[in-house]
């Protein structure tokens, strides 16, 4: 079984920066691609960015410029440094990653449980 755990979310104001972690645990042969979603309250689940294991990163457009995703494939982890953030950049933010548990396994997708963002004065 694989386990996601993000970290590094909080309260922060407008114009702020925050980085977010996520670290990948269990029983991991090799991982794919790795992302960041944001679900904001009463809105549909949207990706943030996402990095493949040579690391060739795509961002939404929303957040050009203003997020980086980067990895650590030693470390299982990916992370999300969010810089310049605005009141709408609020909401809760999931990793996911594509892991392949042994050279025989498919991947599969797995998430964590989500770290809360919020972009206030």
């Amino acid at each position: 079984q694989v386990h996601l755990v993000e970290s590094g979310g909080g309260l922060v104001q407008p114009g702020g920066s925050l980085r977010l972690s996520c670290v990948a645990s269990g029983s991991i042969w090799n991982i794919d691609v790795m992302a960041w979603y944001r679900q904001a309250p009463g809105k549909e689940r949207e990706l943030v960015a996402a990095i493949s294991s040579d690391r060739s990163s795509k961002y939404a457009d929303s957040v050009k410029g203003r997020f980086t995703i980067s990895r650590d494939n030693a470390k299982k982890s990916v992370y999300l440094q969010m810089n310049s953030l605005k009141p709408e950049d609020t909401a809760v933010y999931y990793c996911n990653a594509n892991i392949k548990s042994s050279i025989s396994a498919p991947y599969y997708l797995a998430w964590g449980q989500g770290t809360l963002v919020t972009v206030s004065s």
